[in-house]
């Protein structure tokens, strides 16, 4: 597949996009899940925080993450993806591990929907590290595209 000039900014613009709305549930859910874990099961701030955790993931981050996955996977359609290129590689690596991320997290909200979370906050805490750290790695290969 080959795009034209115009047409590969706006895919590329739209994969920049769908990634930042993606990073930012990726950063902001576990966010959630540190202030749930504190909260007593059945109070009101539990509750509350379901409906937020559930909104967030549903409306915003399964969509992005689908956007993300499928402007990206235009990019990589076009005849002038460099498939040698080893920092490619690393940030598909990254990429799916982004994706794992995603389908912990989702699996961690059903935790709490169903009062059956056992992680202490500080779990999450250290869990939403991971998303910032393989952010900074793909922001680095994609600008230095060091191999």
């Amino acid at each position: 597949m080959e795009f034209s000039g115009d047409a590969y900014l706006w895919i590329k613009a739209g994969h920049i996009i769908s990634v930042i709305s993606w990073m930012a549930g990726l950063l902001y859910l576990p966010r959630l899940f540190v202030y749930h874990s504190e909260a007593d099961k059945g109070s009101d701030l539990s509750e509350t925080l379901k409906v937020m955790e559930r909104r967030l993931l549903r409306a915003i981050m399964y969509p992005a993450m689908f956007s993300s996955l499928f402007f990206g996977g235009l990019l990589l359609a076009d005849v002038s993806t460099d498939w040698s290129a080893g920092w490619l590689h690393v940030k598909l690596l990254c990429g799916a591990g982004l994706v794992v991320i995603h389908l912990m997290m989702g699996r961690w909200r059903q935790d709490f929907e169903t009062d059956s979370n056992t992680r202490p906050q500080k779990y999450f805490r250290i869990a939403n590290e991971a998303p910032t750290i393989l952010m900074i790695i793909i922001v680095l290969l994609v600008v230095l595209r060091p191999w």
